[in-house]
């Protein structure tokens, strides 16, 4: 049960640090696509700042809301 509810604490911190997440990640993902663009591989950019950010925001609800369900049918 602890693990449950240590896994929605993490979902809500990356929830509620959407924004922080979604731009370092772009930032890391510009980083790699420009060095692959260096040796001759193309590969798409990053994904756009406003797609990121909600990206990150429903991947953290998604992380909350199923240890929840999962908590609350084992109680149930």
């Amino acid at each position: 049960m602890i693990l449950q509810f240590t896994r929605v604490l993490l979902g809500l911190a990356i929830a509620l640090f959407h924004v922080q997440l979604a731009d370092f990640f772009r930032e890391q993902d510009r980083a790699l696509a420009a060095a692959f663009r260096d040796r001759g591989i193309l590969i798409p950019g990053a994904l756009p700042k406003r797609a990121a950010h909600d990206l990150f925001f429903f991947l953290g609800i998604v992380l909350a809301l199923y240890p929840l369900c999962r908590i609350w049918l084992t109680i149930r």
